[in-house]
C-alpha cells in the first residue's frame, strides 16, 4: 500500500502523516509531497518512529515521484482559513492548486483513490472531477471529500452533552462540508433522545465547529489537529477496504440520480474499487427534512463554482 499526502509539511500534513506513519499496514509507503523546502525534513523526522512504513520526502519538482505507484493520493494542501474568511474566500487561491494536484494524479496515479481535504471541500472536489475528467480517467468510484471531520466533531459533542464515551456515539452526518451544508442525523443516534433545543444547538454548533477552532487559534490558523485525525481515520478505513474488510464511511461522493445534488455526504460501503456501493441516509425529522431543503441550493451553488472553474 502507498499513500501519498500532498501537502504534507502544512498543519494538517504534519498531523496526517504523523497518524499514517504509526497507523497504516506494516509494509506500506508514506510518500511526502509539499512545495515547501521543509518536507525532506518532516519525511526525516518521521522515518525515526520505529514503524514497518517507509517515508520518502518530496520537494517541489518531485511530485511526479511521489504519485507513481500511489494506491490512495490525499490532498490537504491550500492555505487556512483565517478570522473572518469563510470558505468561499479560500477558493480563490485553493481552486488553482487542487487543479494542478489532480492534474499530478491524472498523468501519474491515474487509477488511485483520491481524497479531497483542500477546502472549500464542497466546491474542490467538483474542481477534481472536472479536472480527471478533462484528462480521460475520472472514475467517480475514486473520489471522495473527506467529510470525516463533521462526523468525528458531531460525535464528540453529543458524548459531551450527553455523558457518554464517544467510542459509543455514531452520528451519521450528510450534506456538504462547510456551514448548513453540513447536517447532522440527531434523531439517528441510537440510545439517546434530544429535545428540540438540544437539536438546534448541537446542529448549530456541528455547523459552525471550524469557526470555533480559528476564533479560538486568534489568527493561528484553523483546525489541524482534529482534521489531520479524521483524514487519517477515512484512509485507513480506505485502506482496509482495499485489503478485503467491510467498512463504512460518510464521505461527500457523486450521486448519480443527483436528486439532492451531483455531490452529496452519504454512508458509503467502501471496498478494493473505493465506492462499492453508496448507502441511504435513511429517513429524516422535519427538523432535518426541512433543513436539507433550505441547503441544497447553496450546495449546488458550490458544485457548479467547481465545474465552471475548470470549464470556465
Amino acid at each position: 500500500m502507498k499513500v501519498a499526502v500532498l501537502g504534507a509539511a502544512g498543519g494538517i500534513g504534519q498531523a496526517l502523516s504523523l497518524l499514517l506513519k504509526t497507523q497504516l499496514p506494516a509494509g506500506s509507503e508514506l510518500a511526502l509531497y509539499d512545495v515547501a523546502p521543509v518536507v525532506p525534513g518532516v519525511a526525516v523526522d518521521l522515518s525515526h518512529i520505529p514503524t514497518a512504513v517507509k517515508v520518502t520526502g518530496h520537494g517541489k519538482d518531485d511530485l511526479g515521484v511521489a504519485l507513481t505507484g500511489a494506491d490512495i493520493v490525499l490532498i490537504p494542501a491550500g492555505v487556512p482559513r483565517k478570522p473572518g474568511m469563510d470558505r468561499s474566500d479560500l477558493f480563490n487561491i485553493n481552486a488553482g492548486i487542487v487543479k494542478t494536484l489532480v492534474e499530478g494524479v491524472a498523468e501519474h496515479c491515474p487509477s488511485a483513490c483520491l481524497g479531497i481535504i483542500t477546502n472549500p471541500v464542497n466546491t474542490t472536489v467538483a474542481i477534481a472531477a472536472e479536472t480527471l475528467k478533462a484528462k480521460g480517467v475520472y472514475d467517480k468510484n475514486k473520489l471522495f471529500g473527506v467529510t470525516t471531520l463533521d462526523v468525528i466533531r458531531a460525535e464528540t459533542f453529543v458524548a459531551e452533552l450527553k455523558d457518554m464515551d464517544p467510542a459509543d456515539v455514531h452520528v451519521p452526518v450528510i450534506g456538504g462540508h462547510s456551514g448548513t451544508t453540513i447536517l447532522p442525523l440527531l434523531s439517528q443516534v441510537e440510545g439517546v433522545s434530544f429535545s428540540d433545543d438540544e437539536v438546534a444547538s448541537l446542529t448549530t454548533r456541528i455547523q459552525n465547529a471550524g469557526t470555533e477552532v480559528v476564533e479560538a487559534k486568534a489568527g493561528g490558523g484553523s483546525a489541524t489537529l482534529s482534521m489531520g485525525q479524521a483524514a487519517a481515520r477515512f484512509c485507513l478505513s480506505l485502506a482496509a477496504a482495499m485489503q478485503g474488510e467491510n467498512v463504512v464511511e460518510y464521505t461527500y461522493v457523486q450521486i448519480d440520480d443527483g436528486e439532492d445534488a451531483d455531490f452529496f455526504a452519504h454512508p458509503v460501503r467502501l471496498g478494493a474499487n473505493g465506492v462499492e456501493e453508496i448507502l441511504p441516509y435513511g429517513d429524516l425529522s422535519d427538523f432535518e427534512q426541512k433543513a436539507k431543503e433550505d441547503m441544497l441550493e447553496g450546495l449546488r451553488g458550490d458544485i457548479k463554482m467547481g465545474v465552471d472553474f475548470v470549464n470556465g
